[in-house]
């Protein structure tokens, strides 16, 4: 389970860099896959959405590695496997539920 444990670790650098570009970056970060970037004209201030963007980032890649430590103890075949994929889906959720709510707030009326 190691080598599923440094594969799952490999994941974790990818989401902070690509918060760490959100949060540096000039235009409103973009957030869903295959959709376009809100415009810059569209947000009310365009730092502060990308920091929250790179924040919800940040967490989520911080607790998919805590996720993921779960499978330094597993056993091969065990069937606890599905704790760290369960927690795994329902991170993507409340990520998902999150940037609504950040859209939300900095999104002109």
């Amino acid at each position: 389970m190691l080598i599923g444990f440094i594969i799952w670790s490999l994941i974790t650098p990818l989401f902070i860099v690509i918060g760490i570009n959100s949060r540096k970056s000039e235009k409103p970060a973009g957030f869903w896959a295959n959709a376009e970037a809100p415009k810059k004209e569209d947000i009310t201030d365009v730092k502060k959405y990308n920091k929250a963007v790179s924040n919800i980032l940040f967490v989520f890649a911080a607790i998919y590695e805590l996720l993921g430590v779960a499978l330094l103890f597993l056993e091969q075949n065990d069937a606890l496997i599905i704790l760290p994929l369960l927690g795994t889906f329902f991170l993507v959720i409340g990520i998902m539920v999150a940037y609504v709510f950040v859209e939300r707030k900095y999104k002109k009326k």
